[in-house]
């Protein structure tokens, strides 16, 4: 049993943000505190009915059997080094071992363990992520990677609900190159959803595993002058990148990349956007799906989104991964809030928050997120205190507050015709130090 100390460390932030739509300026004044750290690649978060924060590690893969990277950088080898942790009055237990982990040999872009979540019983389900082509997984055997699970605590056993990344394999609704990586999990009453970045799909099944079906489909995008990292940047993706000898495309078909979903206060469902190569600044999403599956934008101007959260009032909270493209190496992350009227403050941005994850809201009205949770055995699960708004100082009041972006194994992973799509949470080694 693993037991980590609460740390008494608190750094104090003053996050300055415009109020967008009103024209009001106003700076949030939050704390945050570092509750559990020394985590392998940190992902999901959820309190459970004990009052216990579960935190899923995708782990660090192991010398099990191996698949190619979609990103061309090295092999994915598996080891069952996934698990879940438990954090309660101050001290960090593991709750389940041995989940399924695939990662580079450093322990970096990892598919595993993605999100965990409980119905309204307590009965907890955990997301398993993948990131690669559904029909190599029988090169790893009998896992469950892609899958959704119900795990019982008890006996460290689970047991298999839903196969999401055979639903790609099988149905590839999107119609582009099969790929399947699941990232969020929602449980709405007896369904649960969940967004493939692979497949670019919201999916839906029941929580006996029946009527699995894709709920709304994510088309492609066309970017126009697209940005680009230098010639040989970033080194696992040397397809992707223009050949300097070229005259760099005017338009690019890249892909939405949907990261999270959560259920808002109108019955529809939210899906965060975290985009495709070359993982443009402030083009991510945040889209609105009718339980009919029509979808339409809800909000833009992200960079990077991975994930979302309703507060009792009706606030949607985003979470950036970084706030700039991530092949510039710069992993300063951002917490945002949005309020009904669309109104946007910023609560944090970079100043310790890099690379962070996931986010969920404790009974005590603090938000904890995952943060560094692309680095292994360096992920921290934070707590954010938010106190009322302040004067914003005059000197900064020309500052806009929000421009963010995604998390650590965030890459989308099918392919274009010519240029390959990377998938949410498998960011570039060389940038994860």
């Amino acid at each position: 049993m693993q037991h980590t100390k609460l740390k008494q460390l608190t750094l104090t932030l003053f996050t300055l943000c415009v109020a967008t739509l009103s024209g009001i300026k106003t700076a949030e004044a939050a704390s945050f505190s570092v509750v559990a750290d020394g985590l392998n690649n940190a992902r999901g978060l959820s309190f459970g009915l004990d009052g216990g924060l579960y935190v899923t590690e995708a782990g660090n893969g192991g010398n099990g059997a191996c698949i190619p990277s979609v990103t061309g950088q090295g092999s994915l080898c598996y080891g069952a080094t996934g698990r879940v942790l438990k954090i309660q009055n101050g001290q960090t237990q593991t709750a389940l071992t041995g989940l399924p982990s695939l990662a580079l040999a450093d322990g970096t872009n990892a598919g595993g363990a993605r999100d965990i979540q409980f119905d309204a019983s307590g009965k907890p389900y955990i997301l398993l992520g993948y990131g690669a082509n559904p029909s190599f997984r029988s090169n790893l055997g009998n896992v469950d990677l892609g899958k959704i699970i119900a795990p019982d605590f008890a006996t460290n056993s689970w047991t298999s609900v839903a196969d999401l990344s055979n639903y790609e394999l099988v149905n590839n609704p999107d119609g582009s190159d099969i790929n399947s990586n699941p990232l969020g999990l929602f449980i709405d009453g007896d369904r649960l959803l969940a967004v493939d970045a692979g497949a670019n799909d919201l999916l839906s099944v029941g929580t006996d595993g029946s009527g699995l079906q894709a709920l709304a489909v994510f088309p492609q995008e066309i970017l126009t002058n697209p940005v680009f990292p230098p010639s040989g940047e970033p080194p696992t993706e040397p397809g992707q990148v223009p050949d300097p000898t070229e005259q760099p495309p005017s338009q690019l078909p890249v892909q939405i990349v949907p990261s999270s979903v959560v259920k808002g206060p109108d019955g529809a469902y939210y899906v965060s956007q975290f985009t495709g190569f070359p993982f443009p600044e402030d083009k991510a999403k945040i889209f609105r799906v009718a339980t009919d599956g029509t979808t339409t934008v809800y909000a833009d101007g992200f960079t990077h989104l991975t994930d979302l959260e309703f507060d009792s009032a009706g606030n949607l909270y985003a979470l950036q991964y970084a706030n700039q493209s991530a092949w510039k190496g710069n992993f300063d992350g951002s917490l945002i809030k949005i309020a009904a009227d669309g109104t946007r403050k910023t609560i944090l941005s970079g100043n310790g928050l890099q690379s962070p994850n996931a986010l969920t809201i404790g009974a005590d009205g603090a938000i904890y997120i995952s943060n560094l949770s692309d680095r292994p055995g360096q992920g921290q699960i934070i707590r954010v205190e938010i106190s009322q708004s302040v004067p914003e100082p005059t000197a900064v009041a020309g500052l806009v507050a929000f421009s963010v972006f995604s998390l650590g194994s965030l890459r989308h992973q099918k392919r274009n015709r010519n240029r390959a799509k990377t998938s949410p949470w498998q960011l570039h080694t060389s940038h994860l130090s």
